[in-house]
């Protein structure tokens, strides 16, 4: 098999493109790897906690790797700690990088040619798949996970900490991706066929926190964050 490392976010794209890779058993999964804002030793952009991340890799029982990023990382800054790492990932016979990325081109135009430029090859197995068909799917499968963060200007404070299940799809508004592949919701799975037990914890607080718009620094974008407490 074709030795891969998995781009894990923790939340549910990565968990199904990780379940159909390892059924189809093409790939020999030596690690997961997860971007880690250093400033809160959080998820980036999903916002929890690292112990859970850790948690959540014992229970699927694969090793997991910290891509370490500092709090908001220029392209310059992340292109270049990326780097080192799939430069280190290449060392050790690594070849192919798997995504669970559906359907944004430019994103996947920009993963490759990243990866091509250290002699890597990108892997998507979910690309082109209808996300109302990958989220049924996902449910249907008897994955378990609950929304961590999520954009307000879309979405309101009462879907941050919510289980995603058929109640919840029937909630999201019809701009709203229903695998928020467009950045309008972050999730975290803790459950499913291919965790050997459950990811444990409670519903903490939720937080807005506001960042500055790219290209529109007079305007702000608000995302409601979910705190999930391991327990």
């Amino acid at each position: 098999m074709k030795q891969a490392l998995f781009n894990w976010s923790g939340g549910k794209d990565s968990t199904l493109a990780l379940h159909h890779i390892l059924k189809e058993q093409q790939y020999d999964v030596k690690t997961l790897m997860t971007s880690i804002n250093t400033a809160y030793d959080r998820i980036s952009m999903h916002g929890v906690r690292k112990e859970l991340l850790h948690e959540q890799a014992s229970a699927i029982g694969l090793p997991i790797r910290e891509l370490l990023l500092p709090e908001s990382p220029s392209m310059e800054d992340y292109n270049r700690i990326m780097e080192s790492m799939m430069q280190e990932i290449k060392a050790e016979g690594i070849t192919h990088s798997i995504f669970g990325d559906i359907f944004l081109e430019d994103l996947k135009q920009y993963r490759e040619e990243r990866l091509q430029e250290v002699g890597l090859k990108g892997v998507f197995p979910l690309w082109k798949r209808d996300t109302k068909e990958l989220i049924r799917e996902f449910i249907d499968l008897g994955y378990k996970t609950v929304i961590v963060c999520c954009d307000a200007q879309l979405l309101g404070r009462n879907f941050a900490g919510r289980v995603i299940d058929e109640q919840l799809l029937s909630e999201l508004p019809d701009q709203v991706d229903p695998c928020g592949e467009n950045g309008e919701f972050h999730t975290f799975v803790f459950d499913g066929p291919i965790f050997k037990q459950p990811v444990s914890f409670k519903v903490g607080e939720t937080i807005l926190r506001e960042y500055d718009t790219p290209n529109s620094p007079d305007q702000k974008s608000g995302f409601y964050f979910c705190d999930l407490i391991p327990v």
